[in-house]
């Protein structure tokens, strides 16, 4: 048995684990953790080169007379690689949500204000790669900061959690794969659809062990449309959002990169807003609060800021 083969495996499934943790937490970011871990450049190119023509190639493998062309095809996507990586991913992203949403059920201020660390720092260590020289890019930042800003806080009340607005939310959170320094898990914060999520997956994989147990599927049908419809915003999204994101970065680098930067910054009310709900259900007052915001706050800044030396200056 060729154990340095599947040991390289591993390792690939081993780094997509570690990006699932970041893209699970607001304000880390899963490419980030790609340029540490040295994938950045292969996880994007392969990204890119899929396309409905490959897809389909690869879904006629059930023909044994057409699986030379589907393997080929896969192959030409980096199949493998996105496989194992996303398997990764996937087993983190629904370990690391079931620990959050636990905590925003029950410690809902210090889990928020451990976000609003994370969304702190990252904003500052951002705003190094902002150019703000031009009135164009000036604009960008401006509308970037104020999307961010007026959605954050509302976007629960005034979106609701209809599959439509879940299925966007899939296809804008999954454009944060290709950018370091940009989570997914923060654009459904800013959406007002990250608590819903977690809370919707952890009742959906609960509801996929139980039938695995007992075989009753009720449970899993019925909890199942919000992941599923999620999941395929996200696919979408990934021939679309994030394609488009690509090109404009590479055609209008620094306003594109000025409007996400502040994307970040804007996205700094979100967690504020939720403890505000949190004490007007609880009675309580930020005074008596405070002191745990803060200190959570200044883990989820310092975390970040780890992160941040360890991956050296990010490169759109």
């Amino acid at each position: 048995m060729d154990w340095k083969r599947y040991e390289k495996w591993l390792i690939v499934y081993l780094k997509g684990f570690a990006m699932g943790c970041a893209d699970a937490v607001p304000g880390v970011s899963g490419g980030t953790i790609a340029l540490i871990v040295g994938i950045y450049e292969r996880l994007i190119t392969a990204i890119t080169s899929i396309d409905i023509e490959k897809i389909v190639a690869v879904m006629k493998c059930v023909t044994p007379s057409m699986f030379p062309e589907a393997k080929e095809a896969f192959l030409d996507m980096d199949g493998p690689f996105l496989l194992v990586l996303g398997l990764g991913i996937i087993t983190a992203v629904v370990s690391i949500l079931r620990i959050i949403y636990y905590l925003l059920s029950n410690h809902p201020v210090p889990t928020y204000g451990f976000f609003f660390g994370l969304i702190a720092v990252s904003a500052v260590i951002l705003y190094r790669e902002v150019d703000l020289s031009t009135s164009g890019r000036k604009a960008a930042a401006l509308a970037g900061f104020l999307t961010a800003f007026i959605t954050s806080g509302y976007a629960t009340a005034a979106l609701g959690h209809e599959l439509p607005v879940i299925f966007l939310a899939g296809m804008v959170a999954v454009s944060a794969m290709v950018l370091p320094g940009i989570s997914g898990s923060l654009i459904l914060i800013i959406l007002g659809q990250y608590e819903y999520m977690s809370g919707a997956l952890s009742e959906f994989t609960d509801a996929i062990v139980s039938g695995l147990v007992s075989g009753n599927t009720v449970p899993v049908i019925e909890t199942g449309p919000p992941v599923v419809v999620f999941i395929t915003g996200a696919v979408v999204g990934l021939f679309t959002v994030a394609h488009i994101v690509r090109r404009a970065l590479d055609t209008y680098r620094y306003a594109t990169i000025a409007f996400l930067v502040s994307l970040v910054a804007g996205a700094l009310r979100a967690p504020v807003e939720e403890v505000n709900r949190t004490l007007v259900e609880q009675g309580a007052t930020w005074a008596s609060v405070l002191p745990e915001f803060t200190i959570a706050a200044l883990a989820g800044g310092l975390m970040i800021y780890l992160i941040d030396r360890k991956a050296g200056v990010i490169e759109y």
